[in-house]
């Protein structure tokens, strides 16, 4: 689950992808209108990362550096990840 590279703290958001902890800003649910025009914003401006295998987005992770990352994931099993690195 977790782990580092050069002394980041990782978090993996399934299927072998990992993400630094240190760059989220939030983890949130794809459902509603306005995660559905962030994501869209994000793949016209290059900043989208689809890291869901192919399988259904059960959660979008938010970094600071403006990128929206999908996973296939849901957003409490990522939540509970991110927590138990701390």
């Amino acid at each position: 689950m977790k782990g580092t590279s050069k002394g980041l703290p990782m978090i993996n958001i399934g299927f072998g992808n990992v993400v630094s902890s240190n760059r989220v800003i939030a983890i949130v649910a794809p459902g509603s209108s306005p995660i559905k025009r962030l994501r869209e914003e994000a793949g016209e401006r290059g900043k989208l990362i689809d890291a869901t295998q192919g399988r259904k987005t059960r959660s979008i992770v938010v970094t600071d550096s403006d990128h929206v990352i999908l996973s296939a994931l849901q957003v409490e099993t990522i939540t509970q990840r991110f927590l138990s690195e701390e």
